[in-house]
């Protein structure tokens, strides 16, 4: 798409309309910006726009339409679109009630660099998935399927007399759809302040007991997955494989005497690296289980017969969507180039090699795929693929 890339940002206070104005102003050359005070206003303007807007900013309470009927809206009739939420002080309740329909949560007062750093991502999101349909229909996602025996057992402590939230952290981090919305929740502001994750169970502790109930059981984030998807090619051994690669990026990390917050994104985007095949299966079951038996039919790359399916591999889908709902950059960047080493010209060990060499080395285990030496000879690392291939071992071994 040429031209700039265009923001609506809607509240009902012209205060904070002024504030943002005055916040952004360095940015009226790269982003076309419209301001507007009502829910109401805004689909107006989205209707008549002759040009698409990429990211619309809302405010959560207003009156007549309120953020979270506004973003339901647009969610239906500009799926395109990145939802994001800029509010204040607002119910717990409230908040989770409309989970669904907002991609990611700021809370007010929100520093000038920190607004300017998620519209960016957000906006870079456009160009990482070119598929527009694709691009719809992994916007409308509202949850992601989990395991039926994880999930049944997640409800089951949940409905208990004194339910723990250290049972509820270890099974929320063995299942990959759960694992991605409680990492959303507490990556972005919805329910206060922002903070460093280190994994999914650390996300659960956070959120505590109270919120994993609404979230469950009224709110239904948590859903569970047909059976008979998990007989699919890209589904089958999906848990298995992502917690593998999930703890031997994580040793590996630790192995390169990496800082803690780089072994935990190594571990995060481990776990999470193929969740564009969970995603891919939610949004379209039959064209993608479809492209993938004929490409296994075929003898072909399974990299392959996404893009010609869908115009995009389940890396980029993935990372498209941990992008949309705020996750680190880091681990966004991770899942984007488990698959191709070259998209990303770095000259240092990160959660992204640590994921790519992980992921090479458990696929070795049934497959003769090497990780890219070429690479890591570039980053003079070569040398320590036969210590990280040891320390896979032993860690799958143990683990």
């Amino acid at each position: 798409m040429t031209g700039k890339k265009r923001i609506l940002f809607v509240d009902d206070e012209p205060n904070i309309l002024n504030g943002l104005r005055r916040m952004l102003r360095t940015k009226r050359r790269d982003w076309d910006m419209k301001f507007v005070n009502s829910g109401r206003e805004a689909l107006q303007i989205l209707h008549e726009a002759a040009t698409p807007f990429q990211v619309i900013l809302s405010d959560m309470r207003m009156p007549g339409m309120d953020g979270a009927e506004l973003l339901r809206e647009v969610m239906h009739h500009y799926p395109h679109m990145i939802r994001i939420v800029l509010s204040g002080q607002a119910d717990r309740d409230d908040i989770l009630q409309a989970v669904g329909p907002i991609h990611q949560y700021l809370s007010k007062p929100c520093e000038a660099d920190t607004l300017k750093a998620v519209l960016t991502r957000a906006l870079a999101l456009d160009d990482l998935l070119p598929d527009t349909r694709l691009k719809q229909l992994l916007s409308r996602l509202e949850t992601l399927p989990s395991l039926p025996t994880l999930y049944n057992n997640v409800l089951h402590e949940l409905q208990s007399a004194t339910p723990s939230a250290e049972i509820l952290a270890r099974l929320v981090a063995q299942d990959i759809g759960m694992s991605t919305k409680v990492l959303q929740l507490v990556s972005s502001a919805f329910l206060g302040r922002t903070h460093h994750v280190p994994g999914p169970g650390q996300a659960v502790i956070m959120l505590g007991i109270d919120t994993l109930k609404v979230l469950g059981l009224s709110v239904n984030v948590f859903t569970a997955i047909e059976p008979p998807l998990l007989q699919t090619p890209p589904l089958a051994e999906l848990w298995p494989h992502s917690e593998r690669v999930g703890a031997c990026a994580r040793a590996i990390a630790a192995a390169e005497n990496a800082d803690q917050q780089t072994i935990d994104y190594a571990f995060m985007a481990g776990l999470l690296h193929d969740v564009g095949k969970l995603a891919l299966s939610a949004v379209l079951p039959r064209e993608y289980n479809a492209a993938l038996a004929g490409a296994a039919n075929n003898g072909r790359d399974w990299l392959q017969a996404e893009y010609q399916a869908l115009g995009a591999t389940h890396a980029e889908a993935g990372a498209y969507l941990l992008g949309l709902w705020g996750l680190p950059p880091a681990v966004v960047k991770a899942l984007a180039d488990h698959h191709t080493p070259a998209r990303y010209q770095n000259n240092s060990f990160d959660a992204a090699l640590a994921v790519r060499a992980a992921n090479a080395l458990v696929n070795a285990e049934t497959n003769s795929t090497p990780p890219d030496e070429a690479y890591l000879q570039h980053l003079n690392l070569d040398h320590r693929l036969p210590q990280w291939r040891a320390l896979c071992e032993s860690t799958l071994q143990t683990g």
